[in-house]
């Protein structure tokens, strides 16, 4: 079992204040794979005042010291690459071969996407006489989930580093040992003592802490809709600010004219991906209602296709959710689908045939669902499916907008102008149109309660920095 002890603060790994650990249980086989110490408030003030006395020399730094820092990061976690992959999928449960193919690569890529950005991005402009200058923002505070956890450090942290910011990340407790591995890699790559910090803890402990740290300048927070808000207030007193990529519930709606086996397939292996742990999984399937009959069978045999099992074996479509909590709480969710009167096409309560142990659940469609169904509304965040018939396509468009959240949205056509006329009408952060997969150089954020501001490419690298006018700098 790996133990991981210490926190790496001011270019060093130390001891904690105060010793206290937590066991991290593997999700497959509910036995500890890991020990890691839990911090404090005493912990991070170490690691606040390692970053903001790091703040002046790092932020002056060149693009060009920054970029062969960057180039040396991705060297380096490349050679770890499949270190991060197993230890993903054996802490949280992704199965190796997506572990490999996008949770480890997801990390890669943003790194790749920021030295890009930091070579090319134009730091200065002059508008008559003022010259307009961006400026690495300070102090950032890091809170990270467990879902797709290196990703999700990543497009905080390459943006920071680009930028000339520094930082304390408070990764999740949950699925911490990616994190570990990824600041042995910044280490080795030599990014400055200071410049990036790790504590490990939980929120009460160490993120409400760092939220309203007097010396941390920004707070980026990643995770459910209801701790964001608790982030969002702990850090108002210094307003200081403060960017979110909360929940979501994203609508797919599948037109008229869409492949309709195609679309509806499609939909199902969106859904059951990373056993239903993403945020912008397209959970509510819109289908027209003279086609729900063939799309509930489509999406029936599509889900029965899904092949539940141990993460590091091979022909496994989904591994198990993260954790008892999530577990059980997907649980009631399915239990409350049934009760409210969804039609339960496969699936169901309790684990699949065969796996006795872990936190495994079935692969679960319900169609015949309403709006007001609490499947509907409330995100489950496990393969579970709620499928929503439309009689007409402003009917579809109204149902797809009547939600809390606007992270992510899907449409399905076989005329690609008909798919954006759609797409322009939804409240989204980002719409696919016909399966489009994800872009590293897009903004990826929310509207309504799925966040504020943006991560991805340019646009979250602007996130972290500050807007200076020089007024008089140029001669009139």
């Amino acid at each position: 079992m790996k133990e991981a002890l210490q926190f790496y603060i001011n270019g060093q790994w130390v001891d904690p204040a105060t010793p206290k650990t937590l066991e991290v249980v593997n999700p497959a086989t509910e036995e500890p794979c890991a020990t890691i110490s839990m911090g404090s408030e005493a912990d991070l003030d170490k690691a606040v005042a390692a970053a903001k006395a790091a703040f002046p020399a790092w932020s002056a730094t060149s693009r060009e010291d920054r970029v062969k820092i960057f180039e040396k990061i991705i060297e380096v976690y490349q050679t770890r690459y499949d270190e991060i992959a197993e230890t993903i999928s054996t802490e949280m449960g992704a199965p190796i071969w997506l572990a490999k193919a996008a949770q480890a690569a997801t990390g890669l890529a943003h790194f790749q996407t920021n030295m890009e950005v930091l070579k090319n991005y134009a730091f200065e402009e002059t508008r008559g006489t003022t010259q307009i200058v961006k400026e690495p923002i300070g102090v950032c505070g890091f809170i990270t989930p467990w879902n797709w956890p290196v990703n999700q450090i990543v497009c905080k942290v390459a943006p920071a580093l680009a930028a000339g910011c520094t930082m304390v990340l408070k990764p999740s407790e949950v699925a911490p040992m990616n994190a570990i591995i990824l600041a042995e890699i910044l280490h080795e790559a030599g990014v400055p003592a200071g410049v990036f910090n790790l504590v490990n803890g939980d929120g009460p402990s160490v993120g409400a802490p760092l939220s309203a740290h007097k010396d941390v300048d920004m707070v980026s927070f990643t995770g459910s809709t209801r701790a964001g808000i608790l982030v969002a207030k702990a850090a108002a007193d210094t307003v200081k600010r403060v960017t979110q990529e909360l929940g979501g519930k994203s609508p797919n709606i599948i037109l008229e004219d869409a492949d309709l086996e195609k679309a509806v397939a499609g939909g199902i292996q969106g859904v059951m991906m990373n056993s239903g742990q993403s945020c912008n999984a397209p959970t509510r399937m819109f289908v027209p209602a003279s086609k729900n009959d063939e799309a509930k069978a489509i999406a029936k045999a599509a889900a029965e296709q899904v092949k539940v099992g141990d993460p590091f074996t091979d022909g496994t479509t989904i591994g198990p959710v993260v954790s008892e909590v999530q577990y059980n709480k997907i649980q009631d969710l399915i239990q409350k689908g049934i009760d409210e009167g969804a039609t339960l096409l496969t699936g169901g309560v309790g684990r699949p045939d065969g796996l006795n142990k872990g936190y495994y659940v079935r692969p679960t469609v319900f169609a015949d669902v309403t709006p007001d169904m609490t499947i509907s509304r409330e995100e489950i965040f496990g393969p579970v499916l709620s499928i929503l018939s439309y009689e007409t396509e402003e009917q579809a468009i109204e149902m797809a907008n009547d939600t809390e959240y606007g992270l992510s949205s899907y449409v399905q056509s076989g005329d690609i102008e008909h798919a954006r006329k759609v797409a322009s009408k939804i409240r989204a952060g980002d719409v696919h149109l016909n399966g489009a997969g994800p872009d590293f150089n897009a903004p990826f954020g929310g509207y309504k309660q799925s966040g504020n501001g943006r991560e991805w490419g340019e646009h979250g690298f602007e996130e972290f920095l500050e807007t200076k006018a020089m007024l008089g700098y140029q001669a009139a």
